[in-house]
């Protein structure tokens, strides 16, 4: 039986309540309004716009390219964590020898490593999903950049319509994005329950901090907000 301690399941809850609360006010409240990811969504409006005046569209195209590439990256890369996680799982008693070993004075049974092992998995898959689609969706706004009108068309009522299409499509492909690089960075956070909760504890707090202060006291935020 897993029999986690009550500070366990403390420490579990305060990290899934920490990234779903992050998530929350970051998306869907006037906080998140000024938050770097926020900031840069009219921005790809004004690029689509921009975009219609253009004859030649190769910059568009290579800047698509460079977002797919990136996306397609990160996909990748949540594939081989799952299966490093799943190698992990087929040598749990190999690796709980080792950590036996070690001065960390950790201690913990099968069942327990083998269910915190399946958390990260869980939490890789997530991230996988979301650059996945993400990826899709950065594929449609490739498509609705080669349907975009000619520039003689740039003032027409459908022509700035197509770009404000695109735009929110962007708009979603970002938002996917990063949901799938903060699942990544609060992997890194999920790592602490390996040694214990109050490690997670410890770890979901440093993953907050380090998130909430790109996202509203970087030196990026301020360079969008001090300039607008």
């Amino acid at each position: 039986m897993l029999e986690f301690s009550t500070l366990d399941w403390i420490a579990l809850g305060g990290f899934a309540g920490a990234w779903i609360g992050y998530a929350i006010l970051l998306e869907w409240t006037p906080l998140g309004r000024r938050a770097l990811n926020a900031l840069m969504h009219p921005y790809r409006e004004v690029w689509m716009m921009r975009m219609l005046e253009r004859d030649m569209r190769m910059v568009d195209t290579q800047i698509m390219a460079s977002l797919q590439n990136g996306t397609a990256f990160f996909a990748s890369t949540s594939l081989i964590a799952i299966g490093g996680v799943l190698t992990v799982m087929r040598s749990t008693d190999e690796v709980l020898m080792v950590i036996s070993e070690l001065p960390l004075g950790i201690q913990t049974s099968r069942a327990q490593w083998d269910a915190k092992v399946l958390g990260l998995a869980v939490i890789f898959a997530y991230a996988f999903f979301k650059f996945a689609w993400a990826y899709r969706l950065f594929n449609y706004v490739a498509i609705l950049l080669g349907a975009a009108p000619p520039a003689r068309e740039k003032d027409a009522a459908e022509a700035k319509a197509h770009a404000r299409r695109a735009a929110r499509l962007m708009e979603s492909a970002g938002r996917h994005f990063n949901r799938g690089q903060r699942a990544f960075f609060f992997a890194l956070g999920y790592l602490g329950w390996f040694l214990g909760p109050s490690a997670l504890i410890a770890t979901t707090l440093a993953v907050l901090a380090v998130t909430w202060r790109r996202q509203f006291a970087s030196d990026a935020q301020r360079a969008l907000t001090d300039l607008r």
